[in-house]
């Protein structure tokens, strides 16, 4: 099966080739297992506090839980976002997500904005929210909470037709052209928000988690928060601080004189 698979680190020529063709690509095994463990329990431990009793996600858990923290600016991923965004940008959002045990297949959708429709931006949906997805369970096999996901579909001028999206069985849902991801846990997914995708079923005993860093030019509103935490600003790093979008503007809003985050090769 074809499988954009890249290597960490640098945004290559072939990488970005393989970005604008798919919409996403595949890093494999950047977290070893300790941090998978490190990671899968505090995930764990977001969604016991909230009490999700099903499907849900959970936003600034980086705020309280060092091992997501660290996600933010990974060595692994970072490059990749610089290299397709340059070095303007935010996080975003950090959403935690979970499917419970024998989780049903998810509804076909884009990510954006439902204040206001990315399509109405232009065609092809321009790149807003650029998703660093990692996998904190095995997901080596079809039917194992995978992302599925249609190459390409970020290029295409045409929707997914209605009766596919909302089809009231799985055989109605199906696309012939679908592709699973199946990573080992560990394993990063980047992918641009116009890619048409869904949760695909979950077939294990087990809830399945998956920490997703989503980062955006840095006029976008920041969607799991409307203030920054204090504590956590004093005691993080400058760069995260940065990603955070706490940033001088002297040229409101963001003009020449705004300065990108601290990145350590400057």
């Amino acid at each position: 099966m074809l499988n954009p698979v890249i290597q960490p680190g640098h945004l290559t020529e072939l990488d970005r080739f393989i970005f604008e063709s798919w919409g996403y690509f595949i890093i494999p095994d950047v977290l070893s297992e300790d941090e998978v463990a490190a990671c899968l329990a505090a995930s764990k431990r977001l969604h016991e506090a909230a009490g999700t009793p099903a499907f849900g996600q959970i936003g600034r858990g980086y705020e309280t839980e060092p091992a997501l923290e660290h996600l933010i600016d990974h060595p692994a991923v970072l490059p990749k976002i610089r290299g397709l965004y340059g070095d303007r940008f935010i996080l975003q959002a950090g959403w935690n997500t979970k499917q419970p045990a024998h989780g049903p297949m998810g509804g076909w959708h884009q990510d954006g904005s439902g204040a206001y429709d990315f399509k109405k931006l232009g065609h092809p949906i321009p790149l807003l929210q650029l998703r660093a997805s990692f996998l904190l369970n095995d997901q080596t096999r079809p039917r194992m909470g995978n992302m599925e996901l249609i190459p390409g579909s970020h290029r295409s001028l045409v929707g997914l037709p209605e009766g596919v999206r909302r089809g009231e069985s799985e055989e109605a849902r199906a696309v012939p052209i679908g592709h699973v991801i199946c990573a080992t846990a560990g394993s990063v997914l980047i992918f641009h928000n116009a890619v048409w995708h869904r949760t695909y079923a979950h077939d294990g005993d087990y809830d399945r988690y998956t920490m997703h860093m989503i980062y955006s030019p840095p006029w976008v509103r920041s969607s799991d928060r409307l203030h920054n935490d204090p504590a956590f600003l004093q005691r993080t790093t400058p760069l995260r601080r940065a990603f955070m979008g706490e940033f001088d503007r002297p040229d409101a809003p963001y003009g020449a004189g705004y300065t990108p985050p601290p990145f350590d090769n400057e």
